[in-house]
């Protein structure tokens, strides 16, 4: 069977290098732009055990909760609205929906409420919306985005009341929803939680500990586009306990190690994964830089976050869309002298990183 792979979607890796001690580095801005995270994954090199400054802020990323077969007309509820959207203090998103087949929903913690349906729940809901940008020939999914803090969205204005009396008496739109709020903002969740079967979940935790790694030699201090391609493709192996050590010809796996290379003696690979807040990894970034500064072998640190493949919005606001891969990640290199290397990664037709 012969395959057409002229047509193949295209993806987009945005790569930034700069320094943390530069005043005009975006990373925190960067870094808040992917909303809905799934994993974080952590390479330390020459390390056996995370140390207790590193082990502790795995352990306090935030909990979140999963509410079983939830009203979406619920995310309009005034008190929820006045104690928890208008406070930023949470995000949610509809789980184990599939953004490809099935309606999807997002609580931006800006506020944002987007909604990707398709043709028939849109239709039935009977609000203004918009076409998706993953519709091929035919108009079959549609996205209705609102912004909840804004006047016009306010309980018994015109706007809310038909978004309202769309979700509760003709679409009846219900799904189990993730929530995540910050340190403090849990209470302000107990009105909604307890109309509904709902349970509170820590992010799990698992390390391994490598040995006699195969390395990319990483201190070259202009590393080209199709070195990050090759960086990324050698550390998503890693993470996922595939062996790089393959002949070219080697019918399971040509994935090796870019050249040059060098051979660790052994790493520590960690990764978190929930409904993770982009706040607890920034505060993950900031003991990395620390673990760094201590004395010892460990010249950089890596670390990798994936967004949800099924959320309705990537980076920003942007839409998000499945069709092929639904790339959504990224990875930030960081090095000793406090330098870094970002990779943004996004996958077909999403829009390109900022």
């Amino acid at each position: 069977m012969s395959v057409d792979v002229s047509h193949a979607p295209r993806s987009v890796l945005v790569c930034d290098r700069s320094s943390f001690l530069d005043e005009k580095n975006r990373i925190s801005s960067q870094l808040q732009q992917l909303h809905f995270n799934y994993k974080v994954s952590l390479l330390l090199p020459e390390c056996s055990s995370a140390p207790s400054h590193l082990d502790s802020v795995l352990k306090s990323f935030s909990s979140f909760y999963l509410i079983r077969n939830m009203p979406i007309y619920e995310l309009l509820d005034k008190h929820f609205l006045e104690t928890a959207v208008y406070q930023g203090s949470v995000s949610g998103l509809s789980h184990r929906t599939r953004i490809d087949e099935e309606n999807c929903v997002a609580l931006m913690p800006n506020g944002r409420l987007c909604l990707s349906l398709d043709k028939h729940s849109f239709q039935v809901l009977g609000v203004e919306g918009k076409p998706s940008k993953f519709n091929h020939k035919t108009k079959n999914r549609f996205v209705v985005s609102v912004d909840l803090t804004d006047s016009s969205m306010a309980p018994g204005g015109r706007g809310y009341v038909r978004l309202l009396t769309g979700l509760r008496s003709r679409l009846h739109l219900r799904t189990d929803f993730l929530l995540s709020h910050h340190p403090g903002g849990g209470a302000s969740l107990q009105h909604l939680l307890s109309r509904y079967d709902w349970s509170e979940h820590r992010p799990e935790i698992s390390s391994r500990v490598l040995t006699d790694l195969s390395c990319p030699a990483l201190l070259s201090s202009d590393p080209q586009p199709g070195d990050a391609h090759s960086f990324l493709e050698w550390l998503g192996a890693v993470d996922a306990d595939i062996s790089c050590e393959n002949s070219s010809s080697s019918f399971m796996s040509s994935l090796v190690c870019p050249e040059p290379k060098t051979m660790l003696d052994k790493a520590l690979s960690v990764s978190v994964c929930g409904l993770l807040r982009p706040q607890d990894v920034h505060r993950l970034v900031q003991q990395l830089r620390r673990h760094l500064e201590q004395p010892g072998p460990a010249p950089w640190a890596s670390l990798t976050v994936h967004g949800f493949v099924d959320s309705p919005v990537s980076w920003g606001d942007g839409e998000h869309g499945v069709l092929i891969g639904g790339e959504n990640f990224y990875n930030l290199l960081m090095f000793q002298d406090h330098t870094y290397h970002l990779h943004l990664a996004t996958g077909s037709h999403d829009p390109c990183p900022q």
